[in-house]
């Protein structure tokens, strides 16, 4: 399994941070490693949402199918893609903060039966897309680098 948490500070309030979140085509926005969204189910961010979420790959760039689990708006956001590699688990919360918002972004990565033998390597490369994904979120949502 490969996890990767992050989280950004913004002037943002919940409720635009939250909405901006849900709607998983603004991904390509932020997330490098995303090459193409496109909404399958739902109008924008919602309880009903499902997204297919291409993304770059070795060799192909494969498309994974998110449906959205849960849908707390202004406050938890529950989105799972699984395909026959690997199952992505991703939460993401806003909480308030003074006058503008906490965002956690906890991605959770796990390949699949026999290939569970290579989960060493994934959270190796996982680390490095998530560190490049967790830059572009800061920038969207105009927050600071991290201090430290």
């Amino acid at each position: 399994m490969a996890r990767y948490v992050t989280t950004v500070r913004t002037a943002k309030p919940p409720r635009e941070v939250f909405a901006y979140m849900a709607d998983l085509r603004k991904f390509a926005e932020w997330d490098p490693g995303v090459k193409a969204v496109r909404q399958v189910e739902g109008s924008g961010g919602g309880p009903d949402a499902v997204f297919d979420v291409t993304v770059a790959g070795i060799g192909y760039d494969p498309t994974l199918r998110y449906v959205t689990d849960e849908h707390d708006a202004p406050h938890n956001l529950l989105v799972v893609a699984r395909s026959a590699v690997f199952t992505s688990i991703d939460r993401i919360t806003v909480e308030p903060d003074g006058k503008g918002s906490v965002l956690t972004y906890d991605a959770d990565l796990r390949l699949n039966g026999v290939l569970r033998l290579g989960d060493l390597g994934l959270r190796l490369l996982f680390a490095q897309i998530g560190d490049r994904a967790a830059a572009g979120l800061r920038r969207a949502l105009g927050a600071a680098a991290p201090s430290g």
